[in-house]
């Protein structure tokens, strides 16, 4: 194992990117023994191969912030899926609107007819018809 631990020595490594590389790789190959297309298990090639690729890597700083954008990607997708019970819970009573300006967005009760709207992250001002 000292052998491994030499030769990994200034690489990057493993991350939660290669670890949904890996997975994703494995879930294409299995999909490929169901599916009678003959290209599907090369395709699943590619994230194996650059996942391998990211491990092996010495440019740490490039795939950190590969990492991070998967990171902010995949936090995107979790609280919007983690949201989506809120919103069908309180869609008769309130209507939700995006700021135009900063893309926030803003809770309002609905049957007030059309109201001034201030967005709490940048002040500012719009009406719409709830």
């Amino acid at each position: 194992m000292n052998w491994l631990r030499k030769m990994m020595y200034g690489r990057y490594g493993g991350d939660q990117l290669t670890f949904f590389l890996l997975i994703l790789s494995i879930a294409i190959t299995v999909v490929s023994l169901f599916v009678p297309v003959s290209f599907l298990s090369y395709i699943s090639l590619v994230p194996l191969i650059f996942g391998i690729f990211r491990m092996f890597s010495k440019d740490i700083a490039k795939r950190q912030q590969e990492n991070m954008k998967y990171l902010k990607f995949q936090y995107a997708i979790k609280s919007w899926f983690k949201n989506i019970p809120t919103w069908f819970r309180t869609r008769k009573q309130y209507k939700y609107f995006k700021c135009p300006q900063c893309g926030q967005k803003v809770r309002v009760p609905r049957g007030k007819g059309t109201v001034n709207i201030t967005c709490p992250k940048c002040s500012n001002k719009f009406k719409k018809k709830t």
